[in-house]
């Protein structure tokens, strides 16, 4: 079981909550809002799979490996997303932070840039983490400029890292913030959101 149980990170425009099977409605909701399961370089389930993904990610929660959150939009409160940690390793004090997919409504907003400032300010200030990762489809080129734009530093590119649901193989971009870095990052994510 997670240690981390229950988790709510809140912003001034984002509220990150434990993800839940009573979240399966509003995320096929957030889903549907440009049909993101038609992306070829993510996953995002269709409505026939959402019950599968919460499942699994639930699974993985209770093993202790993720902490999966669904993104509220705190303006009106509506789910918007999903984003979790992911490859949890306390004993080296690094986490994943991945799986992040927004309804096309809540993209190129502050939504994003404050979840993932929330999430690391938590990694590295409440957890003492050294290092956040984050990997990306090669393909995926608005993750990639969004994390450059946050100040993650790319690190290399995994080759056939995936097997894409639709059969295709993924080659992956790693990038990372380590904990040196982390007072320039949260300077600067601050700096953003305050111009938001």
């Amino acid at each position: 079981m997670s240690t981390e149980a229950p988790l709510i990170l809140e912003g001034q425009r984002v509220t990150l909550l434990p993800l839940s099977l009573e979240h399966e409605a509003a995320l096929n909701r957030a889903a549907a809002d440009g049909e993101l399961w038609k992306l070829f370089y993510t996953y995002v389930p269709a409505a026939d799979g959402m019950r599968a993904y919460i499942e699994k990610a639930l699974q993985a929660a209770e093993a202790g490996t993720q902490y999966p959150f669904v993104i509220v939009d705190r303006a009106d409160a509506r789910v918007v997303g999903s984003t979790r940690y992911m490859n949890i390793d306390v004993q080296n004090r690094k986490r994943e932070i991945g799986s992040t997919w927004l309804a096309r409504s809540a993209q190129r907003t502050a939504i994003n840039t404050e979840a993932k400032f929330l999430l690391l300010r938590h990694a590295f200030e409440a957890l003492q983490c050294i290092r956040v990762e984050f990997v990306t489809d090669v393909l995926n080129e608005p993750s990639r400029a969004a994390l450059m734009r946050i100040g993650a530093k790319q690190e290399g590119i995994l080759r056939k890292h995936m097997i894409m649901p639709g059969g295709r193989h993924r080659d992956s971009v790693c990038f990372s913030i380590v904990d040196t870095e982390w007072p320039e990052v949260r300077a600067s994510l601050l700096a953003r959101l305050e111009q938001t």
